[in-house]
């Protein structure tokens, strides 16, 4: 997929540079890569570190509630 897609923004490159005038390259350029990058369903930086910290504390508390089952199986377990 990732291919076709590199193929598709060079063609519409391609494209733009030979049915345009230079000034309107930069500007359909980054038309062509908007959309491009669009269609990946990209993150910015910002989101991607909030939410690793978001994942980092839920790996904490899952630990956490591990932990506090494991202890009452161990109590539950000698009496039964």
């Amino acid at each position: 997929m990732n291919e076709k897609l590199l193929g598709d923004i060079a063609a519409r490159l391609a494209e733009a540079a030979a049915s345009n005038p230079a000034r309107d390259l930069e500007k359909n350029a980054r038309a062509v890569l908007a959309t491009a990058f669009a269609r990946l369903d990209l993150v910015t930086r910002e989101e991607f570190d909030v939410q690793s910290e978001v994942l980092a504390r839920a790996r904490i508390r899952v630990a956490e509630l591990e932990a506090k089952v494991a202890a009452l199986e161990a109590r539950l377990a000698p009496g039964r």
